[in-house]
């Protein structure tokens, strides 16, 4: 288990998953979240993300990473569902903010991968579609 961060360490997500920023979120459970980016890759692109502020996906526990993924895998299936996808995508970075954190989006095709072609403006109506889209396929699983 990661130490406590002070307010100064606290990342982005540490900050939506509080509620001091403003997030779509679409699952919540004592020790995970997802809620959508706001640069997608694909519309339905979310963020799978623990509530422990860990920075490397591998210093994460097993039991939580476990979970991690059972979540992912959760969303995959929906986000695919939703969005009528022939896959969906799961990438790990953790470049951009140091707190681990799945990418899971619709795929349909290896372009979808590229974070050199995410939408750096989605609409706040395209975005609040997505989640309730994502919301429906969640509720019929």
């Amino acid at each position: 288990m990661a130490a406590e961060t002070n307010g100064a360490d606290r990342t982005v997500f540490s900050k939506i998953i509080a509620g001091e920023l403003p997030g779509r979120f679409v699952y919540q459970d004592d020790s995970v979240v997802a809620f959508l980016t706001i640069a997608p890759l694909t519309k339905g692109h979310v963020l799978v993300v623990p509530r422990e502020q860990v920075d490397h996906w591998e210093s994460i526990d097993d039991a939580l990473w476990q979970h991690l993924n059972d979540v992912a895998r959760k969303l995959g299936r929906a986000v695919k569902a939703a969005f009528d996808a022939p896959r969906a995508g799961l990438i790990v970075a953790g470049f951009e903010i140091p707190h681990v954190h799945l990418h899971v989006f619709p795929a349909y095709g290896l372009t979808d991968f590229d974070f050199a072609r995410v939408d750096q403006n989605p609409s706040a109506e395209s975005l609040d579609e997505a989640q309730t889209r994502i919301v429906e396929a969640l509720a019929g699983q």
